[in-house]
């Protein structure tokens, strides 16, 4: 067997490991609340979405557009409208083997499909229905078709680059980062005659300026400054590696971050100069990639966090897989690189058995709440942000005005607040609080995920309730929202 045929049944093989992390998995976690605002852009008719984008996100259209018609072939559920970005996810694996191969190596390449199948983090923005799985794979093409338009400039060659990033440019804002390193390389290896192909990534990315101004005032990532500058820049290395939160998370991160430290030290010791140069040059492009958002954060324009860092993952992660696939050390190469494909897989399994480090449990909520009692129930939701959620599996869930309701039961639930780097418990009462007149507690329920404290009224006809009265019985720290569910017909 040849060695590009070997190649290609690795790199099948990889890919078939890569799909099969990916769609397992698709509904073990309940949408979160990212994913209720994908769902609520996606009921809209197709222009009604494209209005609403402005207001409501802060990303270019293209993955709404896309997502829009799959969700009517596919439905809206968990596997229907993850499976977009796990097939997103799943395309990464063979582009960035050629993107490793063409600019680095065919070893190089391997390595890096090798970690694309498994990483954490790819794996978990390949089951959300977000944008950041699709900006993954549309940077990693860009990176594929990089190196064909710098050794064999042609019309195609530089059309096929200015495509791919004019879509990874209205996918999301941050693709600019990888966009404008690859641009600069074609313009001082080719000076005019990659001018055009340039000019046509810059006219989409100009394109956007309006969305861009128009959803920077509405600062809907405001969420992000939240959390410690400083906190932010550590976790991004150490998310790229294991993801999120895991099972021994410090235990995985020292000795992935060792792997990734000894695959450099291989690269610098054993590799050779075509290794070295094609590392160089994603070394580069990483730095401006995760580097210009970092200056960018110093001086106040700060979103800065690691799923709008994503672009940068494959160049940053190609100097790692460079150091492992050197041909002058194979054997340390190899062991290294099952080593560290070994600990992402086991993160992996860990979080996939663990609820309290996945995703928000609003379905499990919805499910210990089951249909609301013929006179309506009252809900009291933490965080506020949630109730969407919440509502995409408790049906009928409607915004409470300033006046009254009737109902003859209240739910008070909680979630754990979940921000990256941080896997807090639900918050605990201890006790009851004291419900409105007319009103008794009859049920504390304290899942791994969630706490929910039920009332019921003493009067099988309910009780008028409002707003002031609901939000004496909120446990969580924060804000709650509050939501009525009328009783089912």
């Amino acid at each position: 067997m040849t060695t590009t045929r070997r190649a290609a049944w690795s790199v099948a093989a990889l890919t078939v490991l890569g799909a099969a992390v990916r769609f397992s998995t698709l509904d073990v976690q309940s949408f979160w609340v990212d994913e209720a605002a994908t769902i609520h852009l996606l009921h809209r008719s197709f222009g009604g979405m494209l209005s609403a984008i402005p207001d409501s996100e802060s990303t270019p259209p293209l993955y709404y557009i896309v997502a829009w018609v799959w969700a009517k072939l596919f439905g809206s559920g968990e596997v229907g409208l993850r499976s977009l970005s796990a097939l997103a996810g799943t395309a990464t694996v063979p582009v960035a083997y050629l993107a490793g191969a063409r600019l680095v190596s065919r070893r190089t390449g391997l390595v890096l499909a090798a970690l694309v199948a498994v990483n954490p983090l790819l794996v978990w923005f390949s089951q959300e229905a977000r944008a950041y799985a699709l900006l993954a794979l549309l940077s990693a093409a860009t990176l594929a078709a990089l190196p064909a338009a710098l050794e064999r400039p042609s019309r195609r060659t530089f059309s096929t680059w200015a495509v791919l990033a004019a879509l990874a440019l209205v996918t999301h804002y941050f693709a600019i980062f990888l966009i404008v390193p690859e641009a600069l390389l074609l313009i001082r290896r080719h000076r005019g005659r990659s001018l055009p192909a340039v000019a046509a990534a810059a006219v989409a990315g100009l394109a956007l300026l309006p969305l861009v101004v128009h959803q920077a005032g509405n600062d809907r990532a405001d969420f992000i400054r939240h959390v410690a500058l400083g906190k932010r820049i550590v976790q991004v290395p150490k998310q790229y590696l294991v993801g999120f939160d895991s099972p021994l998370e410090a235990l995985a991160t020292a000795v992935a971050v060792a792997l990734a430290l000894y695959a450099i030290w291989l690269l610098a010791r054993h590799g050779d100069m075509r290794e070295r140069r094609g590392a160089g040059l994603a070394a580069l492009i990483a730095v401006v990639a995760l580097g210009v958002p970092l200056v960018l954060s110093l001086v106040g324009i700060d979103y800065l966090i690691t799923r709008n860092l994503i672009e940068g993952w494959l160049p940053a992660m190609m100097v790692v897989a460079a150091g492992l696939g050197v041909r002058g050390a194979p054997r340390a190469g190899a062991v290294t690189t099952a080593a560290l494909c070994a600990v992402m897989l086991a993160v992996l399994v860990a979080v996939e058995a663990n609820p309290a480090y996945q995703r928000s449990d609003w379905r499990g909520a919805a499910r210990t709440l089951g249909p609301p009692p013929s006179v309506g129930r009252a809900l009291v939701v933490s965080p506020a942000a949630g109730s969407d959620a919440l509502g995409l599996y408790a049906p009928g869930l409607q915004v409470m005005g300033p006046g009254f309701v009737r109902a003859s039961e209240i739910d008070v639930v909680a979630t754990a607040q979940h921000a990256e780097g941080q896997t807090p418990a639900p918050p605990r009462p201890r006790f009851f609080v004291p419900p409105p007149p007319g009103f008794v507690g009859v049920q504390a329920k304290f899942a791994e995920t969630y706490s929910l404290l039920r009332y019921r009224s003493v009067d099988p006809a309910g009780a008028a309730l409002d707003i002031p009265m609901l939000g004496a019985l909120q446990f969580a720290p924060g804000g709650a929202d509050f939501r009525y569910q009328p009783p089912p017909r």
